[in-house]
């Protein structure tokens, strides 16, 4: 009775007690109602959420002065003294949205990334070994972005307009000076690096960092992998040779160490499979490389990477100039290439970044004439047969040490600056079929300071301020580069992003010594327009673009026939439109993209004798890649077709009478069509008692047949020209994948699905 009593006593007392009500809204910066945004009085458990509107009501006994606070999760929070009285109360809030990782834009025009820290992704290390066309290497998978050129006849990236020496490859910062195996004659050459070595891509077409430089056309940024999961061995065998190598993780998880031995030889594959090639040594490979990772107390890193590399090749090729005499090349070449980095947290926002990489490379080149017996003969009349004999020994050296320090400020603005250190020396001896000898040694000391900062003014607007410094002791010259991005989000999460910047690049090796008495920079600017939005199962991106070309280097003739750089008065331009599209989700179980790239570009540089489209650039190029995953089957199917329409060709020569450059043959080739296909065979997929992670490949290129000319070969002494085509209709590769340790089985699935 007593209880009763007292809870109607307490009942009547709450009852006698005013309530005061207090409402309001809760706005962004630009006005807008926010939905789901907590107002509670501090310290008390009256409050409430904002509805659709932004709008807010509640009632509370509270008196006095008390603190009301909002908070919303993405937004800053706020408070308000308020006093607690007789009267209603009502009061607004505008509020400022965080700038976050996850929220922000990110600055992206003319960049394709692609990283483990990144959502959306547009090519993982996965991606590319999987696509059909590519046939494992990493620029193979990269010709089906938008930007990139179908160019079969030799190696390298060439880039909205731009040759293949004016794109650069960097691996965790410092360039690597033979990214591709060493060139042998209408063979296109592949990159030396396993895609698996690398965590995250970042593929510029334009408008790069400042952190950057010495490349007219784009950059491919590799940052290689950390520390393992765990301990994990590997094993290869295919038709082209067998692999192996083995990835240590310390018990602590601080560090690891490896190492992996490949040995390649196509006897085997070019014996089934017939060459343009007559080949008296077959193409053998052996590779070697090592690593070690150590995690240091503040949380960085200090990687260290090292690669070893021989190659031996040499075949037989019709000579142009004959009907019955043959060209004997050989090539034999040694590689290294070292590289060592390391990353600190220094507290307080500081990081810092330092790298040392050092290269070596020398290719042992000999061509001779042969007969219809295989025996080499030295014809000097005409005299130009003659000079088919020689031998070039090449050695190259090329160091970088780099500094990287970085600030953290409020927010994710960040502001870095560094400097690069470049030596390189390239010694090249060319014997000629009488014995005579000349020898040329080409040195730079290049040195680089750079600045920049990203700015981020909201969420929704970030801007990118860079700038280069450069002095080369070729050049003797210093130049500016100014670099600058912006990127908007809209609503709908789609951004757009503009970049604009100045890139200077030095002569060519093969162009050096020069000829001319003052020989400067080449310079581009990039101008770059990008619309795109990207979710975690679809990508669709735009750009239109303009290349302004300035300073190309001219070529003429030294005391020794060769084309050397003789003046900085070239130009030309380059300008197009891209697209790309990605997309997981429409049709079950299957990943696709689909790329477009328009290109319209001339140039007035080298022997050109005007303005002119570089033999090397399609107008329209094309790309389709599927890919299923057919899990009942433990199998995955691939497939790519490339396109792209004719390329120009050219002969030009030096006409005495007139006294210049003139083009006495040109057209265009056919398009370009290739179909690759390739399948993927998990045996043990979803077998609990495995031990190891297996997949079979098959893989075809061109399996249509297609003929494919790239370009073609003048002779010297007539007017014969021939087509410049692929050594074989199409390749075949068959291969065994195992590794022990790390079952990647889900990774094979989930980046197919």
């Amino acid at each position: 009775m007593k209880f009763w009593l007292i809870f109607i006593l307490i009942l009547i007392m709450k009852a006698g007690v005013s309530q005061v009500t207090i409402s309001g809204k809760v706005t962004d910066q630009k006005n807008r109602p926010l939905s789901g945004a907590s107002v509670v009085i501090k310290d008390s458990y009256d409050g409430a959420t904002t509805d659709s509107l932004g709008n807010f009501s509640f009632q509370t006994t509270e008196t006095g002065n008390k603190l009301l606070e909002i908070t919303l999760l993405g937004y800053s929070s706020a408070q308000k003294a308020i006093e607690i009285a007789k009267d209603n109360i009502l009061v607004n809030f505008s509020i400022k949205e965080q700038i976050t990782e996850m929220n922000a834009v990110v600055i992206t025009a003319g960049a394709f990334e692609a990283s483990d820290k990144k959502k959306g992704t547009v090519l993982t290390s996965l991606d590319i070994v999987t696509t059909a066309s590519a046939e494992g290497d990493i620029t193979g998978a990269l010709k089906t972005l938008p930007g990139t050129q179908q160019v079969g006849e030799t190696g390298g990236l060439f880039v909205r307009g731009g040759s293949a020496a004016e794109s650069k490859i960097y691996m965790d910062g410092n360039l690597v000076n033979n990214f591709f195996y060493s060139a042998v004659p209408g063979i296109a050459s592949r990159g030396r690096f396993n895609p698996f070595l690398f965590k995250g891509t970042i593929f510029s077409t334009g408008g790069y960092s400042a952190l950057y430089g010495q490349a007219l056309s784009s950059a491919l940024v590799l940052e290689s992998n950390d520390l393992p999961e765990r301990t994990e061995a590997s094993l290869s065998l295919s038709v082209v040779g067998l692999g192996g190598g083995i990835q240590k993780l310390s018990k602590d998880k601080k560090a690891s160490w490896g190492f992996t031995y490949n040995y390649s030889n196509l006897a085997l594959a070019f014996s089934l499979i017939k060459q343009q090639q007559d080949y008296f040594k077959f193409p053998v490979f052996h590779e070697t490389d090592a690593n070690f990772r150590i995690r240091t107390k503040s949380g960085g890193m200090i990687k260290y990477y090292g690669y070893l590399s021989t190659g031996d090749v040499g075949f037989r090729s019709a000579d142009i100039d004959s009907s019955i005499l043959k060209d004997a090349f050989t090539l034999r070449n040694f590689n290294t290439y070292q590289n060592i980095n390391w990353k600190e947290n220094l507290g307080k926002g500081w990081k810092f970044f330092s790298g040392i990489s050092f290269s070596t490379n020398r290719d042992d080149i000999s061509n001779e004439l042969e007969n219809e017996s295989g025996e080499k003969v030295v014809i000097t009349n005409p005299i130009g047969y003659a000079f088919k004999n020689y031998e070039v020994k090449a050695k190259s050296i090329y160091t970088q040490a780099r500094f990287v320090l970085e600030k953290k400020l409020n927010g994710l603005n960040i502001i870095r600056g560094g400097a690069d250190y470049f030596y390189s020396r390239q010694q090249t001896d060319f014997t000629a079929y009488d014995s005579s000898t000349y020898q040329t040694t080409v040195k730079d000391n290049l040195v680089a300071v750079f600045g920049e900062t990203d700015f981020y003014l909201s969420n929704d607007l970030a801007v990118k301020l860079g700038a280069r410094l450069e002095h080369s002791s070729i050049m003797d010259e210093w130049n500016l580069a100014p670099r600058v991005s912006l990127a908007y989000k809209f609503r709908n999460k789609s951004q757009a992003s503009f970049a604009y910047g100045i890139f200077y690049q030095n002569p060519e090796v093969q162009l050096l010594p020069a000829t001319g008495p003052k020989i400067g920079y080449a310079q581009a600017s990039h101008y770059i327009l990008q619309y795109q939005k990207i979710t975690s199962q679809r990508t669709f991106r735009t750009e239109i673009f303009y290349k302004d070309y300035q300073r190309l280097h001219k070529t003429d003739f030294d005391a020794y026939g060769r084309q050397v750089a003789d003046n900085n008065n070239g130009k030309g331009y380059a300008k197009g439109m891209e697209f790309f599209w990605r997309d997981k989700k429409t049709l079950k179980n299957v990943d696709y993209w689909i790329s477009y790239s328009f290109l319209d570009t001339k140039r007035d540089y080298l022997n050109f004798p005007m303005q002119m489209e570089p033999n090397f650039a399609a107008r329209h190029t094309a790309s389709f890649v599927v890919k299923k995953f057919v899990l009942p089957w433990k199998t995955g199917f691939n497939a790519s077709y490339n396109f792209a329409t004719g390329r120009p060709y050219y002969q030009i020569v030096y006409d005495e009478v007139q006294n210049k450059n003139v083009i006495t043959d040109n057209g265009r080739t056919i398009n370009y069509n290739n179909l690759g296909f390739s399948v993927n065979y998990l045996p043990n997929l979803g077998r609990k008692d495995k031990k190891a992670f297996i997949v079979w490949v098959l893989s075809i290129s061109n399996v249509l047949g297609q003929k494919q000319v790239y370009n073609y070969t003048y002779a010297s002494m007539s007017t014969q020209k021939i087509p410049v085509g692929p050594p074989s209709k199409r390749f075949v590769f068959i291969g065994c994948f195992m590794s022990f340790g790390v079952d990647r089985s889900q990774d094979a699935i989930n980046n197919n699905l």
